[in-house]
């Protein structure tokens, strides 16, 4: 591995420096390479030429197979991303892994893939009201089932999902940066989707949830997906930095409502500055005509940054949504589009 490759390098150059200087390379003629390649030891200089070529070829990429019956390499998911080396891909055969999951900040460039969204499910069940040793609640940042903290990670063909109901349960929470989500599925009640910081991605995903199921102080860019409302509640509960230019952009989404679901709003702040933009998405008729809501807080009224533009369906009414939320003309439309939302970053 890469440490061991260092140290034979190490040693290496540490016999050449130990070499008498009557015995080293003249720089100024070059006449005596010839009599120093003689005079170093041939294991040693293969062992030096093996080092520098090693330390300069690209690690290779690993492939780690997890199946629940057996099979592959793992079982379960967590001991996949523990042996895990950078950039390894981790392929998972449909079933039910009933497990947390944390990718820590090291473990960068992974990538998970599924075989069916639908049948590969990530699953675990804390809520924010479980007592801590110290009898105290965990808190909604505790309950993730699944926790992203590095960078560049990427997810296809996956459920991530928490079916507890009675409380805040994260499904997934992401704080690395570049992460992107493809044919995935995230399933909860409340804050399903923790966005927690950097730069997201997701297309052709679909997001379930009742009350700010999509929420967090991150950049995200929603391509194409199905935010379904379970519930009567709220879409998004943003907490963009003030200084920060964007917060959750949906673009060409379509939400959708359950059955006996009768009013739901776009979004709310969860901090002063919250940034949220549906751009040409459809909407149920069971999106409130206000489409946004102040939190209680008419202050926030003066600060939110809620946005919408052309958007379609039963539940697009421009003319009765709250004033202090905006229609965007083209020029803002495209201020709004993903290679500028994220940065210069095209996932």
């Amino acid at each position: 591995d890469q440490v061991y490759r260092r140290r034979v390098l190490k040693i290496a150059l540490h016999k050449i420096a130990e070499t008498p200087s009557s015995r080293r390379m003249n720089v100024r003629s070059f006449q005596p390479l010839e009599t120093w390649r003689r005079q170093i030891s041939i294991p040693w200089k293969a062992a030096l030429l093996a080092s520098c070529l090693a330390l300069s070829a690209p690690a290779a990429q690993k492939e780690i197979l997890v199946a629940k019956g057996g099979g592959g390499d793992f079982t379960n998911v967590q001991a996949a991303v523990d042996a895990a080396t950078n950039a390894a891909i981790i392929r998972i055969k449909p079933g039910h892994y009933h497990e947390r999951i944390e990718v820590p900040a090291a473990k960068k460039s992974l990538r998970f893939i599924g075989e069916d969204a639908t049948n590969t499910v990530l699953e675990f069940d804390l809520h924010a009201n479980l007592p801590r040793p110290d009898g105290k609640p965990i808190g909604t940042g505790k309950t993730a089932a699944a926790a992203i903290s590095a960078d560049d990670f990427s997810a296809e063909n996956i459920t991530f999902q928490n079916p507890a109901t009675n409380a805040q349960a994260v499904a997934i929470s992401v704080s690395g940066d570049r992460a992107s989500f493809r044919n995935c599925r995230f399933i909860g009640w409340q804050d399903t989707v923790y966005l927690h910081a950097n730069r997201q991605y997701f297309t052709n995903c679909f997001i379930a949830g009742r009350v700010d199921f999509i929420f967090g102080s991150a950049t995200a860019f929603f391509d194409n997906c199905e935010i379904r409302c379970l519930g009567n509640g709220f879409i998004t509960a943003a907490s963009t930095p003030q200084e920060q230019k964007s917060g959750f952009v949906f673009s060409h989404c379509n939400v959708t409502a359950a059955d006996g679901v009768s009013r739901v709003f776009l979004g709310r702040p969860w901090r002063p500055f919250a940034s949220v933009a549906f751009l040409e998405c459809e909407l149920p008729a069971e999106i409130s005509p206000d489409g946004w809501d102040n939190w209680r807080n008419s202050a926030n009224e003066k600060t939110a940054r809620f946005a919408e533009f052309m958007n379609s369906g039963a539940g697009a009414k421009p003319s009765r949504r709250v004033l202090w939320s905006r229609q965007l003309n083209d020029d803002d439309a495209r201020e709004n589009m993903r290679e500028k939302v994220l940065g210069g970053w095209s996932p």
